[in-house]
């Protein structure tokens, strides 16, 4: 099927793509083969295809540190325009080729999140009277992000995804009957838009290790094509039988060393990472940098089949990581990490030029107290997103505080560049 294609142009301020090397190997001949007939992001498509994989070998291959294991599953948050930017439909290739790899895929995938308990009970081990769950694999996808973030759920979830991604025994004592889940192997894929995770995400699930525990990656729709793409671009390509083949001899290739050389490579780079900034909201989104990576190394080893992590799979793993960095300090910027601050922030850019205090309440529907709602003003001020002027009265009484929206074109400035957080060693 010939398809008309038309490439659109990249967004000012849109975070540089990854380096070529993210693209290594089968994952990347695997996007490449889809990405002609799908108006996704490829790196959409790389990132919910390394996820998926990681879910599917479960506990079978690790990488270990000192005392601790560490497995390949992984958490992402792809970012992009709601219904625009294509995440579902990268997410739709990925699920269908893994569903034709292996038949019982679908039933090792649940959509969305609802608490911490039945997280552990979707994984849970056996009792007397309950045969458990038939499989520790587990892939879930989150199209609403936004709802994990803002939920009341979340103070459950939260504990229960850190200790998964850990890769700890996942437990929960809020019942009659505990549940607990060993050697579970969780993996999960989250969609939101930039704006939604601005105004959901706080410090406080920043401080407490939440989020670092996901890769962000923006997406968006990179091509328009009318007529579509082929249904199946996989087709007589032999990539299906080849991940099949590799799949089968990860799920029991056992711990995985670095290669001498990619040891040396590691090493260097590692120096790099300790040294990187930790400041502001995208330093600490960003500290799991070295894990990350490594879990990384490791899917792309495992799609190679190899029994070593080696140079290349570390430096696939560091393109990706790379961009993960670049997409969290593009999304989330000069974020304040304080919901209201940003719900004023909106308001203000929403009802130029200015707005008294007054008129901020009662926008806010008078909902928040006075002291609240001055808090969250600083913290726009201390970000260089709002700013103050005394306003003289006409009547003659004492002059009115007003604010002011500060955005990269009210500054002459322009807008966040997408630099690099971290550039890899060479």
């Amino acid at each position: 099927m010939t398809s008309i294609r038309k490439i659109l142009p990249v967004p000012s301020g849109w975070p540089e793509p990854p380096a070529a090397a993210a693209y290594h190997g089968l994952a990347g001949e695997i996007v490449e083969a889809i990405a002609p007939h799908t108006e996704a992001d490829p790196v959409a498509v790389l990132v919910q295809l390394l996820v998926a994989y990681g879910a599917l070998i479960g506990g079978g291959a690790w990488f270990e540190v000192e005392a601790d294991r560490h497995y390949p599953n992984e958490f992402a948050v792809l970012v992009g325009d709601s219904g625009v930017s294509r995440k579902g439909s990268a997410l739709g290739h990925v699920k269908r080729l893994f569903g034709e790899v292996e038949g019982d895929f679908p039933s090792r995938v649940k959509k969305g999140l609802s608490t911490g308990e039945g997280v552990v009970w979707m994984l849970r081990d056996p009792s007397a009277d309950d045969p458990g769950a038939p499989d520790r694999r587990l892939l879930v996808t989150e199209p609403e992000f936004a709802k994990v973030l803002s939920g009341r759920e979340l103070a459950s979830l939260s504990p229960v995804l850190r200790e998964a991604w850990d890769g700890e025994d996942l437990e929960t004592l809020t019942r009659t009957s505990p549940l607990r889940a060993s050697n579970a192997r969780l993996a999960l894929i989250g969609h939101i838009t930039a704006l939604e995770l601005r105004h959901c995400s706080t410090t406080v699930s920043m401080a407490n290790g939440f989020l670092n525990r996901f890769l962000f990656v923006a997406c968006r729709r990179t091509q328009l094509l009318p007529k579509g793409g082929e249904k199946n671009p996989l087709a007589k390509t032999g990539l299906k039988d080849r991940l099949a083949l590799v799949l089968e001899h990860a799920r029991c290739a056992g711990e995985l060393p670095l290669h001498p050389d990619a040891d040396k490579h590691w090493t260097a780079t590692y120096e790099q990472m300790s040294e990187r900034s930790m400041d502001g909201l995208t330093g600490a989104l960003t500290a799991r940098a070295e894990p990350h990576t490594m879990r990384l190394a490791l899917i792309y080893a495992l799609l190679d089949g190899a029994m070593s992590i080696k140079v290349e799979h570390l430096d696939a793993a560091l393109a990706v990581w790379d961009y993960a960095a670049r997409s969290a300090e593009w999304a989330f910027g000069d974020a304040t990490g304080v919901p209201l601050a940003e719900r004023i922030h909106s308001i203000l850019v929403d009802n130029p030029p200015e707005l008294t205090l007054t008129q901020l309440r009662d926008f806010l529907g008078r909902n928040y107290p006075a002291a609240q709602i001055k808090e969250a003003l600083e913290a726009l001020e201390q970000a260089g997103r709002a700013k103050r002027r005394k306003r003289k009265n006409p009547a003659g009484g004492r002059p009115a505080e007003v604010w002011t929206a500060i955005t990269p074109e009210s500054a002459g400035t322009p807008e966040r560049s997408g630099r690099p957080v971290l550039t890899r060693v060479a």
